[in-house]
């Protein structure tokens, strides 16, 4: 057995490193600039690309309180990822491990009491902690650091709210964690401020205490053609969608020219707003020209962006609807959908589908042997996905969640498959982006591009973690796929630049509140 020795520069951080198995763990000097930042400033948002390890950033920071006495709790927002970071605990915390608990709602209420009362850490999901802070079972009275995993999530009624409130009242130190907190200043505010943030630490993979710890990843970026087939079938849907946007437009609802470029929040909004409108008759005409144009959209988008098998899914889902309003069933009984239908039906029994199928499999191939995800939105895509790599001789599986019906053995049995070797693609929704202990892969595909900044840039991190990787972006030309590419890319550049402003306004404040303190 070869003992590796601890990096001296490692123990410049006296006390924290006194607790952790540091031995043979590569000295980065961002983790050490980020881990000394945060015991000066306090309460801190670690801004870090996907795979750098922040982890051990909050374990150095975990330590720190726990050698002087205080508790600590680590959060994650799902069940798989609480029990990995309890796995890196045990290996790398020099802590007892009766001292460390892991808290799910599927340990008792009489055991959990008592591991809430006598561990040094805890580590659980923010559910779980909540419901036993509220049921006063519990109390964060001595708790002198919580670790937030994944803290974008820190919004809204999200139980990590919750629990930040909580100890906020106890000016407990808090250590956000996250690769991406989003791109609206709004939202970035609201983390800050429900966290209690005093300070940002972001990195990107061009800075200069990063850069040399970074994989390089290679971006592709595919432009698909539409086949004459999808025209054709695209062709039979527009004029429902058009005639239905002309009524809105005429109704004084909606002013577009276009609906292929309504964005679907507008369209959303616009449903909301029918809701509110207190004259029966007018707001049922409007629903009724609402739902058709949102079936309309949905199902013509699905055939441009996802491809035939999923369009013609979709219509039958609409079918099969026990109870259909009558805007659904004029859409069903419209003649153009119905000889739309009929096209798709014929083409998928000629094995046609979308060129980016084509694209896909060609891609996979390429990179034969090699382990990769295929990241797609819709489950009747990742169906026709898997069908059509496994009629193509590539070993591929779907990977879902629980609103699929798939639980989560199901789903920790197919990791470790695919970890083991026994298929080399993994398809998956978004169940695959964040929270669960997927490894790193060789390659990244992307069916579809999606405007969501935090969902991008995770699903790119499944990525050159410890080697180099590639990540396709399959995009349908002259669809909303090309405009996602462009949304993705300035959402991107603007989260890191608002991260910067609120991070001098934060330096402003305290510098103001010293003086004050001062005077």
């Amino acid at each position: 057995m070869i003992l590796m020795a601890v990096d001296e520069r490692w123990q410049k951080l006296g006390s924290v490193a006194e607790l952790l198995n540091l031995d043979g763990v590569e000295f980065r000097e961002y983790q050490f600039n980020i881990i000394n930042s945060v015991l000066k400033h306090g309460s801190t948002l670690v801004v870090l690309p996907t795979g750098l390890g922040k982890t051990l950033i909050g374990l150095a920071v975990i330590s720190s309180e726990i050698s002087q006495g205080r508790r600590a709790l680590l959060l994650a927002p799902t069940r798989p990822l609480s029990e990995q970071h309890y796995a890196t605990v045990i290996n790398t915390m020099r802590l007892p491990e009766e001292s460390v608990a892991l808290l799910l709602g599927s340990v008792g209420k009489k055991q959990r009491k008592e591991l809430e009362q006598s561990a040094k850490l805890l580590i659980a999901t923010p559910q779980t902690i909540a419901n036993d802070l509220k049921s006063g079972n519990f109390s964060l009275e001595d708790f002198g650091v919580a670790v937030f995993d994944e803290c974008h999530r820190a919004v809204g009624k999200y139980a990590y709210t919750y629990i930040a409130n909580e100890l906020a009242v106890r000016n407990s130190l808090v250590l956000g964690l996250t690769a991406s907190p989003g791109s609206r200043k709004e939202k970035i505010e609201q983390l800050v401020g429900t966290l209690n943030i005093k300070h940002i630490e972001a990195r990107i993979s061009t800075d200069p205490d990063v850069v040399s710890y970074v994989m390089p990843k290679y971006m592709h970026i595919v432009s698909v053609p539409q086949s004459e087939t999808i025209k054709s079938i695209a062709a039979l849907v527009k004029p429902l969608a058009e005639e239905s946007l002309a009524s809105l437009n005429k109704m004084g609802l909606m002013n577009a020219k276009n609906f292929e470029r309504i964005p679907k929040g507008v369209l959303i909004a616009l449903g909301n707003e029918i809701r509110k409108i207190s004259a029966p008759g007018f707001r049922f005409g409007a629903f009724f020209s609402y739902i058709k144009l949102l079936n309309a959209t949905h199902a013509y988008d699905l055939l441009l962006a996802e491809g035939i098998y999923p369009f013609s899914a979709y219509l039958d889902s609409l079918e099969a609807r026990e109870e259909k309003s009558r805007a659904v069933e004029n859409v069903l009984a419209n003649k153009s959908i119905q000889h739309a239908r009929v096209l798709a039906k014929e083409a998928i029994k000629r094995g046609e589908e979308h060129e980016k199928v084509k694209h896909a499999i060609s891609i996979l191939n390429e990179h034969r042997g090699k382990s990769a995800i295929v990241f797609a939105q819709f489950r009747s895509t990742i169906k026709m996905l898997v069908d059509k790599f496994q009629k193509n001789g590539i070993m591929a599986v779907a990977f879902v969640g629980k609103k699929e019906g798939v639980t989560q053995e199901k789903q920790k049995e197919a990791i470790e498959n695919f970890r083991g070797g026994k298929f080399s693609v993994l398809v998956a929704s978004s169940i695959g982006e964040e929270g669960l202990d997927i490894p790193s892969v060789d390659l990244v595909l992307f069916y579809e591009p999606i405007p969501n900044e935090i969902r991008n840039i995770q699903r790119k991190g499944r990525t050159a973690r410890f080697r180099a990787g590639d990540v396709y972006i399959l995009a349908a030309r002259g669809t909303k796929d090309e405009i996602y590419l462009r949304v993705s890319a300035a959402r991107e550049k603007k989260m890191l630049y608002l991260i910067n402003e609120i991070n001098r306004g934060l330096a402003r404040r305290m510098l103001q509140n010293e003086g004050q303190k001062r005077l």
